[in-house]
This record gives structure tokens, C-alpha cells and sequence, in this order.
């Protein structure tokens, strides 16, 4: 005998038939509940609440469509059995059009056909119910999902704020220097960061850096070096712990405290140092590609250079370039970004494009952004950084 917990509710105003049904349905591991009215059987049915019910048509007082009509308005989802002996097909296109489970007519001569029909339709309402939960629990999910986004927006915007409040005024004059810069990240965040500030009263350091790989996870790592170098120029004014201030010096500060961190992240960097009293520039180069690029008399050519990315290697060591800064130039150093950007299927085609294009661009910005395009790009593969600094440009 098949088990099973469902209760059924049978209705039928001839008790020999409505006995008969029971009997055969409780053998078949139902519990069944009896009425011999429609009246009596809504009662029933509010009492004890059924898995399905099996009603005749023709009853005294309510009859079975007025019954279905009745539980239809309390809301209550119940597949419902109509067996009757009237065999009139308006009857049963009725009885399926306010939604009964099925239509028999009596007598049922096996009553194993019923059976199957009872145990179809809760198949159906069981299918049914896990139907609706899971639509549900889908919405329910779909709004934390929601809800998610909506907090992950807010923490990219702060994130976005944090990054735009991190970087240095642009343009930005510094007897007569001159500096401009422009990010533009792949994602919503950034993991490319330029920065320049004054030292002292003769002295001005800039650098840009490119954090590996993109989103939020690099953008965090623009704030840390913010924060390292910022925390290394106010150690050295309030103890004078670092009077030469050597980008060397700085880059290896970085490595250190990038390795110390643990965070699985490393920077390719350019940093710099210009001595405004002399005009020279001290330089170092932390694993970047591309070198930086000197405009002077028309002419564009990389600055030599080279050394380990930053963050990597606790043995990494770091040196120093020292050149005299023309008169009138500019120095545009940007992340690899721009390598997608540039003419030329090999790396070494791309390198060769670009002093030509700073030329093109007359070594300024807004050269370089009409030049390369940046005003129309669509989705980038990475992000790109550009920092150009210059003095006495036509």
C-alpha cells in the first residue's frame, strides 16, 4: 500500500458512493474526511483544510460549482475532483473553467482511475507550491541581489570619490612648470594613480604608477601608495630622515611596504625628482613599460632607464638617472594601458610609434588626446594613465 500524509475531502450527497470512495481511498493510504452536503463540506473544508477534495455536482443547497466558486473566493489554491453522474458537458467545461483538477463521471466502474486522477493533481499542487516558493526565493533574491548592487555602487562611488579626491590638481603651475595628467580605468575604479606635489621650496617629485591587475582590489593599492609616500614626506620634514628625498629611496620604501602588506599586488612605476634651482632631473624607473618620453626642439626620444617592478622581490634594488631638463620640453609618461591604443602588431612596433605620435601631439595633453583618440574610446582591456609635465611650450 502506498503511504502518504495528504487528506482528502470527499462530498457526495449519496452516502453508499461517498462510503464506497472513502473505503477504497483509505486502503490506498489517504486520510479522508467525509461531508454529505455542499454547505457541510465548506464547513469541512475551513476546519480542516485538505489537500484535495472530490465533490458530486449535484447537491441539495450548494451545489458542486457554487462550491468551487466559494473556495475560489477565500484565496486557498485546493485542486478539486468533480464526479458526477450528470454527464452534462457544460457542467464540466464549467467545473474546469473555475479551475477543477479533473472531471469523472459516475459510476466509475474501476476505482483506480480515481486514484490516479487524486494522486495527478497533487502531484500538480505539490509542483505547484515548490513552483511558487522557488519564485519566491528567486525574488527574495533578486532584491538582495538588488539590494547588494546598490550598496556595491554606493561603496565604487565612495571608492571613486576617495580616488578623485587622492589626485593632484590639474592642470597645475609650478614656477614654470608645468603639470597635467588624465586617467581613464577599464572598470569603474582605477588601478593607474599619477601624483606630483612640492617637496620644498626648490624641489618638486612626481610619479605615476600602475597597480596590477584592475578594479577595486588595485584601486585600494593607489590609496596605500598615496598614503606611503605621503607618510614618507612628513617623516622627512618632521625628522629630515630623507634630506635627498631619492626616488630610489622612495620606490624602495614601496617595495618594502607593498611585500610587508601581503596584499598579492605590485606596481610598475616612473618617479621623479626635479630640482628647480638647477634644472635637474633625478629619476628611477620601477619594471615600467613605457619609458618616459622627452619632447624637446620637435623631436620626441624615450629616457633610458630600467629596474624591477615594485612589490615584488624583497631583494629588489632601485637607482637613480640623473639629466639637465631643457629649456623648453615636455616629459609625458604614461601606463601600458596606452600600448593597446598604438599602431603596430609587436611590442616593439608599439614602442616605436609612440615618441613618433608625442611628436605629432606636440608633446602637450591635449595632443595627445586628439592623437591617440581618447575622447572616443569604447571598452578597454586595461587602464590607461598619462601624465605630461613640460615648461615653455610654444
Amino acid at each position: 500500500m502506498h503511504k502518504t500524509s495528504a487528506t482528502l475531502l470527499i462530498i457526495d450527497d449519496d452516502d453508499v458512493v461517498r462510503a464506497s470512495l472513502a473505503a477504497y481511498l483509505e486502503d490506498s493510504g489517504f486520510k479522508v474526511l467525509q461531508a454529505n452536503n455542499g454547505l457541510q463540506g465548506l464547513e469541512v473544508f475551513q476546519q480542516e483544510g485538505p489537500d484535495l477534495m472530490i465533490c458530486d455536482l449535484r447537491m441539495p443547497q450548494v451545489d458542486g460549482l457554487e462550491l468551487i466558486r466559494r473556495i475560489n473566493a477565500l484565496g486557498v489554491e485546493v485542486p478539486v475532483i468533480v464526479v458526477s453522474g450528470a454527464g452534462v458537458m457544460n457542467d464540466a467545461v464549467e467545473a474546469l473553467r473555475l479551475g477543477a483538477a479533473d472531471y469523472l463521471i459516475k459510476p466509475l466502474e474501476d476505482l483506480a482511475v480515481l486514484e490516479h486522477s487524486v494522486r495527478r493533481a497533487l502531484d500538480r499542487a505539490r509542483l505547484r507550491v515548490e513552483n511558487q516558493l522557488y519564485r519566491e526565493k528567486l525574488e527574495a533574491t533578486n532584491r538582495e541581489l538588488q539590494a547588494s548592487l546598490h550598496l556595491l555602487q554606493e561603496d565604487q562611488n565612495a571608492g571613486r570619490q576617495v580616488q578623485m579626491n587622492m589626485l593632484p590638481v590639474t592642470p597645475w603651475q609650478a614656477d614654470g612648470l608645468n603639470f597635467a595628467h588624465q586617467i581613464i580605468p577599464s572598470l569603474y575604479l582605477s588601478g593607474d594613480f599619477v601624483d606630483y606635489f612640492r617637496i620644498d621650496e626648490r624641489r618638486i617629485a612626481f610619479y605615476l604608477a600602475d597597480v596590477s591587475g584592475h578594479g577595486a582590489s588595485s584601486a585600494f593599492v593607489t590609496v596605500l601608495l598615496k598614503f606611503m609616500t605621503t607618510r614618507l614626506l612628513y617623516e622627512w620634514r618632521r625628522g629630515g630622515t630623507l634630506p635627498q628625498f631619492k626616488p630610489s629611496d622612495v620606490l624602495g620604501h614601496i617595495n618594502r611596504g607593498l611585500i610587508n602588506c601581503k596584499l598579492g599586488k605590485h606596481v610598475t612605476m616612473l618617479g621623479g625628482v626635479i630640482d628647480e634651482e638647477s634644472g635637474m632631473l633625478t629619476y628611477s624607473i620601477g619594471g615600467h613599460l613605457p619609458l618616459p618620453v622627452l619632447f624637446e626642439n620637435g623631436q620626441a626620444r624615450y629616457l633610458e632607464g630600467r629596474g624591477l617592478p615594485v612589490g615584488l622581490f624583497e631583494e629588489a634594488e632601485y637607482g637613480d638617472l640623473v639629466m639637465q631638463l631643457p629649456e623648453s620640453f615636455s616629459l609625458t609618461l604614461l601606463s601600458d594601458g596606452i600600448l593597446d591604443l598604438l599602431p603596430g602588431d609587436t611590442l616593439k612596433e608599439k614602442e616605436l610609434a609612440l615618441p613618433q605620435l608625442v611628436s605629432q601631439a606636440g608633446g602637450t595633453l591635449g595632443g595627445l588626446r586628439q592623437v591617440l583618440g581618447l575622447a572616443n574610446l569604447g571598452e578597454m582591456p586595461d587602464d590607461i594613465a598619462l601624465l605630461v609635465l613640460s615648461r615653455n611650450l610654444a
